[in-house]
């Protein structure tokens, strides 16, 4: 094999240069021999799919289990449509693993195919990796192995949105039906207007209340 890619180099040189050891022309106008070892080219940047999420580093190989977080603050974030023009609203927390997310994407894109330039917004990031243990096995001996990545979704918050030219809100609003039956809490379908985009911030009520000197 090397020496038929080293063979193939020199006659590619001498062809290029059309010039012989001799000082004659070999041929006119010879093209390069393409050798079927080259290696293909490959691009540097690299891109990843809704097929495959995960973040790309982690300073931890395993995170505590936690709790779906509860909003007693006042936080509004991700509630609001922020991107698209239909979205899908989950009304209890729950975890949300990555292949769940996935599924429901290729739903989407299977249910909206007729739809040209369609667009499709995730809100949430499976960031979490969750470990788990077999059954019937004794306390002790660390930690369990790394089985998926999840995410916290909290209460009210938007995970799908989507836009497209020609999407009406019947066909959206199918669409986001299907996508809540994979979910296994109750949600809610989400129409952009005023009273769902994201307020001002001095629309925004206070989120922390003044402190009144006691009497």
């Amino acid at each position: 094999m090397w020496a038929r890619r080293f063979a193939g180099s020199i006659l590619n040189s001498r062809l290029a240069t059309g010039i012989t050891q001799l000082g004659r022309p070999l041929l006119p106008a010879a093209k390069p021999i393409t050798s079927a070892f080259a290696m293909p080219k490959f691009s540097a940047q690299q891109t990843r799919g809704l097929q495959n999420l995960q973040p790309r580093r982690r300073k931890y190989k395993k995170a505590q289990k936690g709790r779906v977080p509860v909003r007693t603050g006042g936080s509004t974030k991700g509630n609001y449509m922020a991107f698209g023009d239909y979205g899908l609203r989950v009304k209890l927390g729950l975890r949300l693993s990555a292949k769940t997310i996935s599924a429901i994407h290729v739903m989407l894109k299977r249910k909206l195919k007729a739809i040209k330039g369609l667009r499709i917004w995730l809100r949430v990031f499976p960031d979490i990796p969750v470990s788990t243990k077999g059954t019937e096995i004794r306390m002790g001996k660390g930690k369990g192995a790394f089985d998926y990545w999840a995410c916290r979704v909290p209460k009210d918050k938007i995970i799908f949105e989507v836009r497209g030219p020609g999407l009406n809100t019947e066909l959206a609003k199918d669409a986001m039906r299907q996508a809540g039956f994979k979910l296994g809490v109750p949600t809610e379908f989400v129409i952009a207007n005023d009273e769902t985009r994201q307020p001002k911030k001095e629309d925004l009520p206070p989120t922390n209340i003044p402190f009144l000197q006691a009497k």
